[in-house]
């Protein structure tokens, strides 16, 4: 221990030691941060649950929609993202009032299930800047800091989904950038280290996030903005000393500044 603290203490007198806040993995279980490596030990096939949502936006009468394995992380949405060069259509389910925003390549995947009917056409960077209606109330004074727009990133891809992503800068490494790279600096994560919603989102406050999810999906379907829902089997982090699901989170830690 001594001559971890020694090193510790070269590295500090040099100023390599910093304060960060950065999404990173962590375990409810410890309530401790772990590291990549840790991580990246001990992955399980799981079960979440799969949905597609609808913001609806303010400019224009349609929705855009954006998928997501994580509906914990809804409440604390702030943004949407596209690809700047992704082809986009808008398009009429005869189930919805107004018109749905969803990636052309992911069209096929959606009109197996559905009556749709393609009204436009266009490329993603159109709907940059464009603000939409907040899902829930708990956040939306952010709106006059930037949160609720429509952004362009290279991250966005069309292999999943709907070809929009929802971004909760608190627990999504990309959603934090591409946040912070539009000048948006929001600090906002509102769950304890037990991985429980606090006061601020006080519908769901004391609950485990994962527990959440059923709730939140039952209020999205009926407020009308839950458009599909199913169950993915995919590979999720798991912490190697508990074997608890992890999760992605904002949080203040040490670092050392390397090249």
């Amino acid at each position: 221990m001594e001559s971890v603290w020694w090193a510790f203490k070269q590295l500090w007198e040099k100023n390599l030691i910093y304060q960060g806040t950065r999404v990173v993995p962590f375990s409810t279980s410890l309530g401790t941060v772990l590291s990549n490596f840790e991580a990246g030990e001990n992955y399980q096939n799981v079960q979440d649950p799969a949905i597609t949502v609808l913001f609806k936006l303010k400019s224009e009468k349609s929705y855009i929609s954006a998928w997501t394995t994580t509906p914990w992380t809804l409440p604390s949405n702030l943004g949407l993202c596209v690809g700047e060069e992704i082809d986009y259509v808008k398009v009429q389910d005869p189930d919805f009032d107004l018109p749905i925003i969803i990636a052309k390549q992911r069209l096929e995947n959606y009109s197996k299930k559905k009556e749709l009917k393609v009204l436009e056409e266009f490329k993603g960077s159109t709907l940059k800047g464009k603000e939409y209606e907040p899902l829930f109330p708990y956040f939306e004074h952010f709106k006059d800091e930037g949160g609720f727009k429509v952004y362009c990133d290279d991250f966005v891809t069309t292999d999943n989904g709907t070809g929009v992503v929802h971004l909760a800068p608190s627990f999504g490494e990309d959603d934090n950038r591409v946040m912070s790279e539009s000048g948006v600096r929001i600090e906002l994560c509102p769950i304890d280290d037990k991985g429980q919603f606090t006061n601020d989102v006080k519908d769901y406050k004391g609950q485990y996030v994962k527990d959440a999810d059923k709730n939140i999906i039952k209020n999205l379907k009926e407020s009308g903005q839950l458009y599909e829902q199913s169950v993915i089997v995919h590979s999720y982090p798991m912490c190697p000393r508990s074997d608890t699901p992890l999760i992605y989170r904002s949080i203040p830690s040490w670092y050392v500044s390397v090249e």
